[in-house]
């Protein structure tokens, strides 16, 4: 599903993140994102190009968005009956020429991340700057079912293991967030 949600956020939140997201990567604070968990994580320019950087809800815009994260994660709860403990997010950042291959965003029978959640922060975004999502069919990797421009306010909900999606490439510098909700417990630190 695809939702304006500029109104229920306000404006000065988005625009927040949106500095956040910038200053991080204007600073070169964002890392190169990789594919794969644990071993399996490597990085591979040829499937993924986006930079990235995991929010905590240390700052002010966090920790309200982290509020709004957290009704998600209670409404996906009480209406669907989902299970989900937690969630984790982070900014990423897709310069031109970034994209992110199809790919989904959990393996089958993980039971880890079970809901995608973008959150788009670019103003004056058009068709033609590119960097757009475009969703496919879970039954039909080959048949495009929807697509979402990535204008600031705008929000895409799927679920994490069935949804094979990718990020076209950028044509102009675009800034989004990207939020997993869990059904594991928080890992222990060793």
């Amino acid at each position: 599903m695809s939702l304006d949600v500029r109104e229920r956020l306000g404006d000065e939140l988005i625009a927040a993140l949106r500095q956040e997201v910038t200053t991080l990567h204007l600073t070169e604070a964002m890392k190169a994102a990789g594919i794969g968990r644990g071993a399996d994580h490597m990085r591979d320019r040829s499937v993924r190009r986006d930079r990235i950087a995991w929010l905590q809800g240390l700052t002010v815009p966090q920790a309200t968005l982290f509020d709004f994260l957290e009704d998600i994660r209670n409404g996906l709860n009480a209406r669907l009956f989902l299970g989900l403990r937690r969630f984790e997010a982070h900014y990423a950042t897709y310069e031109p020429g970034d994209f992110y291959r199809k790919h989904i965003d959990s393996f089958a029978g993980r039971a880890s991340r079970v809901v995608s959640l973008v959150l788009y922060l670019n103003e004056d975004w058009a068709a033609e700057d590119g960097g757009m999502l475009q969703v496919f069919n879970r039954d039909n990797h080959d048949e495009i079912v929807g697509r979402v421009l990535p204008e600031a306010g705008r929000m895409a909900l799927f679920m994490s293991e069935e949804t094979p999606h990718e990020v076209m490439i950028a044509q102009r510098t675009r800034y989004s967030l990207a939020c997993w909700f869990r059904q594991d417990e928080v890992p222990i630190p060793l």
